[in-house]
């Protein structure tokens, strides 16, 4: 543990949330939001709304992250040891006050854009405060906890775009809701496989610690095959689309077929197929996007190579 707790005033404790945040998954629930925004059934979109409604939910995922993190702080100390909390610099309340602040702020303009915001709003900050409690206790719930949090993302941001209410359209948001539920599922469940060591030894039952690698993976793979089909469904009337969205599903493919045939089966050859799962989820939604607004295919393309830089970047390479 660190000797010296960064205030909350100062720049190394600002530093040190950034890191804790992973700038490079906010393009995850970017994404997420993204594909609601677009599928609204309106005739045109400002973009002053859209970058009103999309930043909040950009944004979320690092303050969501963050919050979760201040609740599984064993854990991470094994796993994680280069993060911020695990080596002691900043304290679980000043970051948890610092996401709590954010996701309140977050979900405050969502609801001025529409109140109906309000009950996905406060059940997704709900849900985040108690993934960890599921996560430990049940191998079953955490990435299913986790997925319905991150598909509301869709939900509010194609509710955001409505304005007035719901209106007689609401079964547009469902296949997004779906595609956001089935590939952040896969994320996580995917994603425990690097912590498998630290989860055993501080007593979480997720589902690697109680079935093993091999079944994880298989359990991943229809996960993938839900996460294609829907986003197939979604983006197939429209030529470029369809071609994003073959490329995310080789890449998804490929990573689950890795994780299948690798004789390395640890957590510290877990970061390949982890990243895969980002990477689909990512292209599947943009596909997605892109078939509903065309238009957008330069901002579309600059958000995915600016997701690839931070990943780049991303302070500990085995980490995602």
């Amino acid at each position: 543990m660190a000797e010296v707790i960064y205030p909350i005033y100062s720049g190394s404790f600002w530093r040190a949330y950034l890191i804790q945040m992973r700038p490079y998954l906010l393009f995850v629930s970017g994404a997420a939001g993204l594909v609601g925004i677009a599928a609204a059934p309106v005739e045109s979109l400002s973009d002053s709304l859209v970058w009103i409604c999309f930043l909040p939910l950009f944004l979320g995922y690092g303050f969501g992250q963050v919050l979760t993190d201040c609740f599984q702080v064993d854990t991470d100390q094994i796993s994680a040891p280069y993060r911020p909390l695990s080596q002691g610099i900043v304290s679980a309340q000043s970051v948890g006050a610092v996401s709590l602040f954010g996701l309140v702020t977050g979900v405050g303009i969502l609801v001025f854009l529409n109140p109906l915001n309000l009950l996905p709003g406060a059940l997704s900050i709900l849900g985040l405060a108690t993934y960890t409690f599921f996560k430990r206790r049940f191998w079953f719930a955490g990435p299913l906890w986790n997925g319905w949090i991150v598909a509301l993302l869709p939900l509010m941001g194609y509710i955001s775009m409505l304005r007035v209410g719901l209106s007689a359209h609401f079964e547009g948001a469902l296949p997004v809701v779906a595609l956001s539920f089935f590939a952040y599922t896969n994320f996580v469940l995917m994603g425990y496989l690097k912590d498998i060591s630290a989860d055993r030894e501080t007593g979480y039952r997720t589902f690697p610690v109680v079935f093993g690698w091999n079944a994880t993976v298989w359990v991943g793979d229809i996960l993938v095959i839900l996460s294609a089909g829907l986003a197939a469904v979604l983006a197939f009337s429209s030529a470029w689309s369809t071609v994003l969205w073959g490329v995310a599903t080789v890449i998804a493919v490929a990573g689950q077929l890795y994780a299948h045939i690798t004789r390395d089966k640890t957590e510290a050859n877990a970061a390949r197929p982890i990243v895969a799962t980002v990477r689909a989820f990512i292209l599947w939604h943009l596909a997605v996007v892109l078939n509903y607004h065309e238009g957008w295919w330069l901002g579309l393309l600059i958000y995915y190579l600016l997701f690839e830089l931070a990943l780049w970047r991303r302070p500990e390479r085995g980490q995602i």
